[in-house]
């Protein structure tokens, strides 16, 4: 093992606990700290799109999960408690896989926390799941992605919202024949401020995925250093996406159904099933 392979393990197995039956387990608030984030509001918003993913793959959240609190002395010297989480191994799995792919440190922690790699668990999950689910899962897939790829389209030299607006329609543009994403709102009935993505169907997101996924290692592999450049990288993508799904047979983009309820209802949804229940007084 090299040197940083070393620090890496060595930064996770310092946080790690053991129970009263030698399970592992890790704390939320020091795996904060661990993986760079400054604020608890922040990372307890990942924790809870982790929980989602848990219910998704069909584990229960209680398990990975389950709460503690802790009792902290503030600088008056007043005693308040605070929550924290009791994570198991998959629980810090999930947790780095939704997670800002953008920090090196979470890179480090899915290779450490990694149980099964994401296409094993898309192997032997997929087919158990329902439309929604599927929805879910691939959407928090495309989200990670897009940081990615923002990323590279930064470092293209595209700046203003205006010129990544630009680079975005140029893949759409390849993928969906020639529609903008503003084309491909106004012809699924969304209304101003709706995301795409999250009124597509699992079809329709995985097309995307794939263009999201190769359009940044394409950019990444051949050093493109200009907007011109990424839109026409991103525009090429989107194309042979396109015409790989029409040499399959398949349905274009564009001609596939709009679900009628967005991600953001559904993971509200999902957030109020995994929801502690309040004990009756």
């Amino acid at each position: 093992m090299n040197e940083l392979a070393e620090k890496q393990k060595k930064l996770f197995d310092d946080l790690r606990h053991t129970d009263e039956n030698g399970a592992e387990y890790w704390l939320a608030r020091e795996l904060q700290g661990a993986l760079q984030y400054a604020k608890w509001e922040n990372f307890h918003k990942v924790i809870q799109t982790a929980m989602i993913a848990c219910k998704i793959s069909q584990q229960n959240v209680g398990d990975h999960f389950p709460e503690v609190r802790k009792s902290i002395t503030s600088g008056k010297g007043r005693k308040a408690e605070i929550l924290d989480y009791k994570l198991s191994r998959y629980a810090c799995y999930l947790i780095v896989m939704n997670g800002d792919p953008r920090k090196d440190v979470i890179a480090w922690g899915q290779t450490y926390f990694a149980v099964q790699t994401r296409q094993q668990e898309l192997a032997e999950l997929y087919d158990r799941l329902s439309e929604d689910e599927r929805r879910l899962f691939i959407r928090g897939d495309v989200r990670q992605k897009n940081m990615l790829l923002a990323e590279a389209a930064h470092r293209a030299g595209i700046i203003t919202r205006q010129e990544y607006a630009a680079f975005q329609d140029a893949g759409y543009r390849g993928l969906y024949g020639g529609m903008t994403a503003r084309d491909i709102a106004e012809h699924k009935g969304l209304s101003e401020g709706q995301e795409i993505l999250d009124y597509m169907g699992s079809e329709e997101l995985a097309a995307n995925l794939f263009r999201i996924t190769q359009t940044e290692a394409k950019m990444k592999r051949e050093g493109v250093s200009t907007p011109t450049d990424a839109n026409a990288a991103h525009f090429e993508v989107g194309r042979t996406v396109r015409r790989t799904i029409e040499e399959l047979g398949g349905t274009m983009p564009e001609e596939l159904p709009t679900p009628e309820r967005g991600i953001a209802e559904l993971e509200a949804e999902t957030k109020h099933q995994i929801a502690p229940k309040k004990e009756k007084k």
